[in-house]
This record gives C-alpha cells, structure tokens and sequence, in this order.
C-alpha cells in the first residue's frame, strides 16, 4: 500500500486589524505562531510543514524554527483574501517544488492551543472515516442567537418555548483550529469542505482563537491553568 502524505501549510499573514503583528504577539512567552509550528513538528501523521506569510519577520522567525517557507503575494493577503486563495497557491507553490500532497492539515495560527497528538488522532479519523474533508470543532448544547435585521430582532430558537439544556440537540462549532483536506478536491472545489465531510472535537479549553485583547487574556490564562 503506498503512503499518502499529509502536508501541514499554516496560513500566517503579517497584516492583523484587530492586534497589530498578532501572529507575533508573546504568549506563554513565545510567539503565538510558535505554539502551531509545535504541534506540527510534533506530528508523526505529519510529512512536512510549510508557512505561507507576506510577512519577512515571520518568515524569517519560521525558518529559524526549521519551517518551509512560501513567500504569499500580496494579492493573497490582503484583509478580504481568502484563506482558499492562499492555500491554492501555497498548494502549487510546493508541488511546483516536486512534492507530492495528497492531503493538506490546514493550520490557523489564531488557535495556539491544541492538546498533545490532536493533530495525529484528527489525521488517524480522517483516515478510518474515508473523509474527504474535516474541521475541527467543539461541542455546544445550548446555543441562543440573536439576529439584528432592519427593524427588529430574530432569534434561531422558539422563545416562547425554550427547552431545557438537556433536551437540545447536539450541534458542532467550527472553531477554526484546523482543516484537513484531500489535495485534489480542494483544487477542484475551491472550498476547504467538500465530499465526505467530518469533524474531530476538541474540548472547549482548545478551541479558543486570538482574535481580540479580550482573547488574548483568556488564551494567557489557558495556558497558565494548563502548565499547573
């Protein structure tokens, strides 16, 4: 049986409204972008792991933690550019360089935290599922939103009769964490979901993205209750 290769590629531009140089940010005392290229290089499912950045400084800082590099145009990086844009190109850029990727294990630096063999375990369920696609995610139960329209307020649930906690069903966030896709569907559709689509959960401690200072805090105080 010949081997598929998994190839991690982490999406980190250098541009960042909310946090200025975020993926640079220190948390727990070392770039947030360190704490992806970790589990990465952690993974044993994990062929090799690649960076796509417009940005020199976290290239240069992903090179001196032994991270291929992909230098991202401008045209992918911008604030409206899509992360399927940017894989697309990180895609080709490798295969350009005579690699061969059957899967991509799509990264997002925002979510520092993941818990030790996530990665792995996601990869071994892709696998045994027969997955063409898969998103991480967390459980909810009790989700009650909101939608403001012109004039008024719509919410996604009966108000008037709201169930107990116990009797809503089980739905799953997608929280941003990771992706894994087969290499040739992605080119085809163009979207990271697709086929055959599966989720991995992770527990909510993991699922946590720094998007804003408020998120930032509440990641510090992760990893510092995880450390005890």
């Amino acid at each position: 049986m010949i081997k598929k290769t998994f190839i991690a590629i982490i999406l980190a531009r250098g541009g960042s409204k909310g946090i200025k140089n975020k993926n640079l940010k220190i948390i727990n005392k070392k770039p947030l972008i360190y704490w992806s290229f970790l589990s990465c290089l952690k993974s044993r499912m994990i062929s090799e792991t690649w960076i796509s950045s417009d940005s020199n400084k976290i290239l240069n800082y992903a090179k001196k933690n032994k991270i291929n590099l992909i230098k991202r145009p401008k045209k992918f990086a911008k604030d409206n550019s899509s992360s399927e844009s940017a894989w697309l190109h990180a895609i080709k850029f490798i295969e350009n360089k005579g690699k061969k990727i059957d899967y991509v294990v799509g990264i997002q630096p925002t979510s520092p935290i993941r818990a030790k063999n996530d990665l792995d375990k996601a990869v071994n369920l892709f696998i045994i599922k027969k997955f063409d696609s898969l998103f991480s995610s967390s459980v909810i139960n009790d989700f009650n939103i909101w939608e403001k329209n012109s004039k008024t307020l719509e919410a996604n649930y009966n108000f008037k009769k709201r169930k107990p906690r116990q009797q809503i069903n089980e739905n799953f966030l997608e929280n941003g964490s990771f992706y894994i896709f087969n290499s040739n569907g992605f080119k085809k559709e163009k979207c990271r979901l697709f086929g055959k689509i599966g989720t991995y959960i992770q527990s909510k401690i993991y699922s946590f993205q720094l998007d804003d200072m408020d998120d930032f805090f509440i990641l510090s105080s992760i990893f510092k209750g995880l450390k005890k």
